[in-house]
């Protein structure tokens, strides 16, 4: 791999297919002293529709078969955003191939194979980053570093919550993401894993978990077409069963004493992705919500006693992180911008020869919690994270 490039071969072309090829694209536009990510190829089992997106998203060929992707002599770094199920046996045979390993989250569908992928990566020499992207908004990166810098002093309260709604018609069918066998779990492992990595990544590490859950629609009928969040059927089609949870809730104690509350849905009607947390410290608080992704609002005991309160932080000026490359202060960015940015890590760390943050050790802490909680609503009992 030459140090002024890095050839990408991706697996996915719908949803995050978009959003990755978005990245790829934007990246060295506005980040120009990374090493640039040249788009190969991109790979898909459709004939007609993986190449209708090689063209519409900018890749240089198309593959039908993952497995002759991964062989290509042409291809430094295999991005892999099909569903979950797919996850693991691309992985595997990618750092097999010496290739740099970029997968989308969850890392895969058990705590198992996500550590069998993490022994692949680290014995195959390679480098490897899971697509946790809600780390990567200015707005979050502010947090964190009031955090680091003691700013809000000892943490007592991290709550967060993940709510959507694009599900809770009962005649939406049956899509993928509703089958346990190959999402791997519902609102908990979609949704439910951007907040524990965002605890993780902001808070600290868990040390015991109890939850619950409910899958209010049990039977969908099935779908005739879908991608991404969207699908198509007729309401009079065969029922399938729904093998995942709708909601899952659950509650945390942090290494550090910090106490947790966590809440994921697709059954919160007026929510379209209210991804959103708070944390409060001994000297203020922190509160973010994914819809206004450009504000944090901060609030510090400190603060004059008139004065006391939450203010707006309009995270976009060149104080905060990546911003200086994008536009002037006060103009807003979106959450392409995120996928962007942790493309510009990716990119560094493979320039710098050292793995990019997060990686597969996250998606395995990640999925340790997952599990965790999975057996607590199971056992209906607090679960230490260290029995993973």
């Amino acid at each position: 791999m030459a140090l002024d490039q890095v050839r990408v071969g991706m697996v996915g072309y719908k949803f995050m297919g978009k959003a990755h090829s978005n990245a790829y694209r934007a990246a060295p536009m506005f980040f120009p002293n990374i090493t640039k990510p040249v788009m190969k190829a991109i790979c898909g089992r459709d004939p007609q529709g993986v190449e209708q997106a090689r063209s519409q998203f900018g890749w240089e060929s198309v593959e039908t078969d993952w497995r002759e992707l991964v062989k290509r002599d042409d291809i430094d770094l295999v991005d892999i955003n099909a569903p979950s199920d797919a996850h693991k046996e691309i992985a595997l045979a990618a750092a097999a191939a010496g290739k740099h390993l970029f997968c989308e989250k969850p890392l895969a569908l058990t705590l198992a194979d996500s550590r069998e992928m993490l022994e692949a990566a680290e014995k195959a020499g390679v480098k490897h980053m899971v697509g946790f992207n809600y780390r990567f908004a200015p707005a979050v990166q502010l947090a964190k570093k009031l955090i680091e810098e003691g700013r809000l002093g000892q943490i007592y309260h991290f709550r967060a919550w993940f709510l959507q709604d694009w599900i809770i018609d009962p005649s939406f069918p049956l899509v993928w993401r509703l089958q346990k066998e190959i999402a791997g779990s519902g609102s908990h492992g979609d949704l439910g894993a951007h907040l524990i990595d965002m605890a993780r990544f902001l808070v600290g590490e868990f040390s015991e978990v109890i939850g619950m859950s409910e899958t209010f629609v049990k039977q969908r009928p099935m779908p005739s077409a879908m991608t991404g969040l969207s699908a198509k059927g007729d309401a009079n089609a065969p029922l399938g069963d729904v093998t995942v949870d709708d909601a899952t809730l659950f509650m945390t104690r942090f290494e550090n004493g910090a106490l947790g509350s966590f809440e994921a849905t697709r059954f919160a009607a007026g929510h379209r992705c209210t991804n959103s947390f708070e944390i409060n410290g001994s000297k203020g608080s922190v509160k973010f919500d994914f819809e206004r992704l450009n504000e944090l609002q901060v609030y510090f005991t400190d603060d004059a006693p008139d004065v006391q309160g939450f203010r707006r932080v309009l995270a976009t000026d060149a104080a905060h992180a990546y911003m200086d490359a994008w536009w002037p202060a006060g103009h807003t960015i979106g959450y392409e911008h995120t996928f962007t940015h942790e493309i510009v890590e990716l990119m560094q760390a493979l320039s710098e020869d050292r793995q990019p943050v997060p990686n597969f050790v996250d998606g395995v802490k990640c999925q340790e919690v997952l599990e965790a909680v999975d057996r607590s609503i199971e056992q209906r009992r607090w679960v230490s994270i260290e029995e993973m």
